[in-house]
């Protein structure tokens, strides 16, 4: 049986098929009454637009370029689904590359998605401002996120500081004096902002004397090795803040491993909330990112930029505490009051 075509769905909604092509495609110019009409006819059809077709007649190749610092791991899985979600909904194919911290491996991955994308979602924590701009196509749309700010480009990042430091906060009136910070590699910006929060919030309370910063990468592994070494000397923390969930559920398990009880000697504490944070034993505290959500909505302002309309040249995604069993449980009152401080 025949496919239906563009010209079958414009016969049987009764308009042309440059109305129909409109509609199909989301153009603002079609009124509401038709769009529905057409819309109806192409589901009854069981009509799908030929991608070569569409790609020739809008000059358009209907795929998004999203380039990552890598594609491992629960955070990277959560933000693509998030894109994946924003872009179906309008038609778009997503196209993946990595990039790490390496500016020379962007540019050879910026410059494989020229020519086969409508535009693109970069994230570049690790990424200094002149060499991402100096590796960014000339005249396709891009969204930013987590990267230095480029002043041409929108943008969405994480307050990551201030949420480390709320955390921090949260520790401390828990009783905790002596904490522990898994830091993230310091060529991330993220991982920067985030040991800069702790390292005011410990300021703050009067406990950095005691306050310990640990190097990490991100990766389970290195949260692993500093969980050894507390199980170790248990004494050096009471508490352990990682810059991601990642290390904080490794410096967990090596504790628990270690027989060390968590939160009872060492609390412990994360930042995104992946996936996985809720079903370790204990559940893991956190600050949570809405991941999908970040890109969901890098996604979506991209689609903005490619169809001309108006969008925020910025957005700011403010994370929210959740307490779990890892630090000991509280009441919701006092979580409630811990999100809202993140928010200011």
């Amino acid at each position: 049986m025949a496919h239906a075509t563009i010209r079958d769905v414009a016969r049987a909604a009764s308009v042309s098929v440059a109305s129909a092509s409109r509609a199909l495609n989301g153009h603002s110019s079609v009124l509401p009454a038709t769009r529905t009409r057409i819309l109806d006819a192409a589901r009854e059809l069981a009509y799908v637009p030929h991608a070569g077709a569409r790609s020739l007649s809008t000059a358009r190749a209907h795929a998004i370029g999203v380039v990552l610092p890598d594609l491992h791991g629960e955070y990277f899985s959560e933000l693509v689904r998030g894109m994946v979600a924003a872009a179906r909904a309008r038609g778009f194919q997503l196209l993946l590359s990595n990039m790490h911290a390496d500016p020379a491996q962007a540019a050879v991955a910026l410059g494989a998605m020229r020519g086969r994308v409508d535009g693109l979602v970069i994230m570049a924590p690790d990424l200094a401002a002149d060499a991402l701009a100096a590796s960014l196509p000339r005249g396709l749309p891009v969204v930013l996120v987590n990267a230095p700010a480029i002043a041409v480009h929108p943008s969405l990042d994480v307050e990551n500081r201030a949420a480390a430091t709320a955390m921090v906060r949260y520790l401390v009136e828990t009783g905790r004096r002596r904490i522990a910070h898994i830091a993230g590699p310091m060529v991330n910006r993220e991982a920067v902002a985030r040991r800069d929060g702790f390292l005011a919030a410990v300021a703050e309370a009067g406990v950095s004397e005691a306050a310990r910063v640990f190097d990490g990468d991100f990766d389970e592994a290195a949260g692993t090795a500093v969980g050894r070494h507390l199980a170790a000397e248990p004494a050096l923390a009471d508490a352990v803040f990682a810059a991601n969930d990642n290390m904080a559920i490794g410096c967990l398990l090596a504790l628990r491993d270690a027989g060390i009880g968590v939160p009872d000697r060492i609390a412990v504490a994360g930042f995104d909330d992946i996936p996985a944070a809720r079903y370790i034993t204990p559940a893991l505290t956190t600050m949570r990112v809405d991941i999908a959500d970040l890109g969901g909505r890098a996604m979506e302002r991209l689609l903005q930029a490619i169809a001309g309309e108006p969008g925020p040249q910025h957005q700011t995604l403010h994370p929210e505490l959740v307490i779990r069993a890892s630090t000991g449980l509280a009441n919701a009152r006092h979580t409630r009051t811990k999100q809202e401080r993140v928010r200011q």
